[in-house]
């Protein structure tokens, strides 16, 4: 029997859930049946890979905490986030999103019903899933 450890492994030395699927259809293996035991494990330990991602980078040579927005600098907020690369020394690279528009008379009113359903329409919102972009972090304000 294969224990949680060694799927975990597995899992890890081929880069992700896919890589171990094709490694195990190579080898001529059958999937895990969906309620089985195997299959359970396999899921919890990708699960648990999933769940491992950075909270902290490095930009631009101080340490930043990655998907919290915060006050911007030149827009109304900023959030800095995990651009998906690396940079030449191996470490994360990070991207600063700025969103919003500042100013007092373009405040949020996002407790109305009406402007908020109003404003996810005009956005586009349930497009956006492209975390390096501002519409995205503007859509889930909203």
């Amino acid at each position: 029997m294969i224990s949680l450890k060694d799927i975990i492994k597995e899992i890890e030395e081929n880069k992700g859930l896919w890589a171990n699927i094709h490694a195990k259809r190579k080898r001529g293996e059958k999937p895990a049946k969906k309620g089985s035991e195997a299959y359970k494990k396999a899921k919890a330990a990708a699960d648990k890979i999933n769940k491992e991602e950075i909270e902290e980078a490095e930009y631009q040579g101080r340490d930043v905490k990655l998907n919290k927005p915060t006050r911007g600098d030149t827009k109304k907020f900023k959030v800095y986030v995990n651009t998906g690369k690396k940079n030449k020394d191996g470490s994360t690279k990070v991207k600063k999103v700025e969103f919003g528009a500042r100013g007092s008379e373009n405040r949020i009113k996002k407790d109305d019903p009406e402007r908020r359903k109003s404003f996810r329409a005009r956005h586009k919102c349930d497009q956006k899933k492209d975390k390096t972009s501002a519409g995205y972090w503007s859509c889930k304000k909203w």
